[in-house]
């Protein structure tokens, strides 16, 4: 089960249907966000050292999603009763006491202490390896439920990233054909919110729209020029730093007044939904100047 987009589409009357979700293959997701990160850094300006970083501490997600062991599936009834309720197969409420998330968490802030990091992150690491077990739990409750506090966006950071190991490596257990669609914006593996969402060019899936989990990593195909934060069709307009030919742009909603990243990966295949995200700050600058809200997660941007 990967995210390469080379589906094998079903056919009903001779047109591809594309499937709901495509769901990870953690160390490979890892591996190509660090490249991709490494090759923002090295063109990024005066976010080089910051993206930098997150090319380090994503390569270290990746060599965790290889060597950590395989995470126990999540069992059978589970999966038939989430199926039938319409509900995604992973509890994330659950996960904040879970044993293996602490596990791998403390082997995330373990083997990200000799990375090298701007010291603000330096001391959020710290202070998170430190940290208590009730103050743990909160972080991690944070994380599992979207929201990150402006004022604690450094250690979210971390428990943020060893979040998405964990996730990813469950959802990697599952069966795609099991997942069922939630609701609009949602994701039908874990529950969580997207991190943005991309217009693909791959065969079989050209043109077609697919959100990111910006926990999970797992992409659900999502109805294009439509509200990811509360489905509305009506008012949705587009705004970019650049050009109109931008490959990525703001998708604005006037009904809820959100927004939520879109990439085009049709115009340019080695785009990231977390890596692009955090490069193309500049866009997220431009929004701040309106009564737009973010509507897309992600823990390497909260913050800003």
């Amino acid at each position: 089960m990967t995210t390469t987009m080379q589906p094998d589409p079903s056919v009903i009357g001779g047109v591809p249907v594309a499937p709901l979700a495509f769901l990870p293959d953690a160390a490979a997701v890892f591996d190509k966000r660090a490249g991709r990160f490494a090759f923002l850094a090295d063109h990024g300006g005066n976010l080089a050292p910051y993206l930098r970083f997150l090319a380090d501490l994503t390569g270290l997600q990746a060599r965790l999603a290889r060597d950590l062991p395989t995470p126990a599936p999540i069992p059978a009834d589970r999966i038939r009763i989430a199926r039938e309720s319409r509900m995604p197969p992973i509890d994330r409420a659950a996960l904040a006491a879970d044993e293996t998330m602490h596990a791998t968490l403390d082997r995330f802030l373990a083997e990200a202490a000799v990375l090298d990091m701007p010291e603000p992150a330096r001391l959020a690491l710290s202070a998170v390896t430190a940290a208590g077990i009730a103050d743990r739990h909160w972080l991690l409750e944070n994380i599992l439920s979207d929201r990150i506090p402006d004022d604690s966006a450094a250690p979210h950071l971390f428990v943020g990233a060893a979040v998405q190991v964990h996730l990813a490596r469950l959802a990697a257990t599952l069966d795609a054909a099991q997942l069922v669609r939630i609701r609009t914006g949602t994701c039908p593996t874990c529950g969580g919110r997207p991190a943005t969402s991309s217009v693909m060019g791959a065969a079989g899936i050209e043109s077609t729209r697919y959100a990111a989990c910006g926990c999970c990593a797992t992409h659900w195909n999502e109805v294009r020029v439509t509200c990811l934060c509360c489905g509305s069709t009506k008012g949705i307009s587009y705004r970019s730093v650049e050009t109109d030919e931008a490959t990525v742009k703001a998708e604005l909603c006037s009904e809820c007044g959100s927004w939520v990243k879109i990439l085009y990966q049709n115009k340019n295949p080695s785009l990231d939904p977390i890596a692009d995200d955090v490069s193309s700050l500049g866009l997220d600058m431009l929004m701040k100047d309106t009564d737009f809200r973010r509507g897309g997660f992600n823990p390497f941007i909260a913050g800003y």
